[in-house]
């Protein structure tokens, strides 16, 4: 087990994310900007801006710990986008202002040349009153930051990038299980991504149970749907399995204790930790996981749920390589598509930090 590779910060979060007596309300107002193929052809909200997609212009933020940062790091990686959108990895244990690049050499990040992600927020926004959230798309030149709407960032990462697609690339949005995939990603999103938070954010036993309530009833759900299909949306991977293993990979370290959420563990449910660990084992999921990041994150910034800030040495992570026999019910990871090969040097998951092999 590798030392804690991050210091406290002098700005305390204590107290940021539970509010007594209420539920936990996620703030889903985003900087909906888009990068598109055709800045003047694109459907963007009223007040945002079409950027055009080009290779090189467009740094990734996006720290491991975040699932909603993992999705932007395992899709990029599917679709192969490396060499199009390069990546920024902050360290997990963020303040009050942002994310910090402590890992990086000099605490900056090598290509903005900055110290916090709040930085190319201010470039744009001077002042920016909203959280400073990863992931988060930064124009180079500039230093400004783009949009930070991240269920859209995948979305045109499958749709608008097609151009930079590695040779092989999965199709994550197929035309036609879309409206489907929807409503699935809907309640998957509304239910379990955000029902987890729900639940560790509550702040009254009443709004505690009502959300517990309502994640165990999604994840009898799931259970129940990944009985017969090897994938949420049948016989390959699409953007929905993306979606709900970021939760999945963090739900027995972090979710079940640290948020209560604790039924059972991901491990008791036999369909869903099959699921998982199929996925896990897929090139492009597990590859993008460092379980110490994360544990680090929830422990240490949700001083309010944990004022020891302590992180749990456990769970053992060798489980997760186990078989998991999903390719009897058939299918296959990328459809008519190959996997994408091995994992850039400087993108490498600590091995201290993941049972997969170096």
């Amino acid at each position: 087990m590798s030392q804690r590779s991050t210091q406290h910060s002098e700005y305390s979060t204590a107290g940021a994310y539970v509010h007594a007596g209420e539920e936990f309300t996620r703030d889903t107002t985003y900087i909906e900007d888009r990068i598109v193929r055709d800045p003047d052809r694109a459907g963007v909200s009223e007040g945002a801006r079409a950027w055009p997609v080009a290779e090189g212009r467009y740094r990734l933020v996006a720290a491991r710990a975040c699932p909603w940062a993992n999705r932007t790091l395992i899709v990029r990686r599917l679709l192969g986008l490396e060499d199009a959108i390069s990546v920024g990895l902050p360290g997990p244990v963020h303040d009050a202002r942002s994310w910090t690049f402590d890992l990086d050499p000099d605490g900056k990040d090598p290509v903005l040349g900055i110290e916090r992600l709040q930085q190319a927020y201010f470039a744009r926004f001077p002042g920016y009153p909203r959280g400073i959230t990863v992931p988060a798309v930064v124009e180079i030149g500039s230093g400004q930051v783009v949009t930070n709407d991240f269920p859209q960032i995948t979305e045109d990462f499958a749709k608008e990038w097609t151009a930079f697609h590695r040779e092989g690339a999965p199709d994550l949005w197929p035309a036609e299980l879309e409206d489907e995939m929807r409503e699935v990603m809907r309640r998957v999103y509304t239910e379990v991504n955000n029902g987890v938070y729900r639940c560790g954010f509550a702040g009254s036993q009443a709004a505690y149970e009502k959300a517990y309530d309502r994640l165990w009833a999604a994840m009898d759900w799931l259970e129940e749907r990944l009985a017969g299909r090897r994938y949420l949306m049948g016989e390959h991977i699409t953007e929905a399995d993306v979606r709900l293993f970021t939760t999945l990979v963090r739900f027995d370290p972090v979710y079940h204790s640290h948020f209560k959420c604790s039924r059972h563990k991901l491990t008791e449910l036999p369909n869903l930790w099959a699921y998982a660990r199929d996925l896990f084992q897929t090139p492009g999921f597990g590859d993008t996981v460092d379980f110490q990041q994360i544990k680090e994150h929830y422990y240490v910034v949700h001083e309010d749920i944990n004022p020891s800030q302590i992180v749990p040495v456990g769970p053992a992570l060798e489980n997760w390589l186990s078989p998991h026999g999903r390719e009897a019910l058939g299918g296959s990871p990328f459809g008519d598509g190959t996997a994408p090969g091995p994992v850039r040097p400087g993108e490498r998951v600590d091995p201290a930090h993941t049972p997969l092999p170096a």
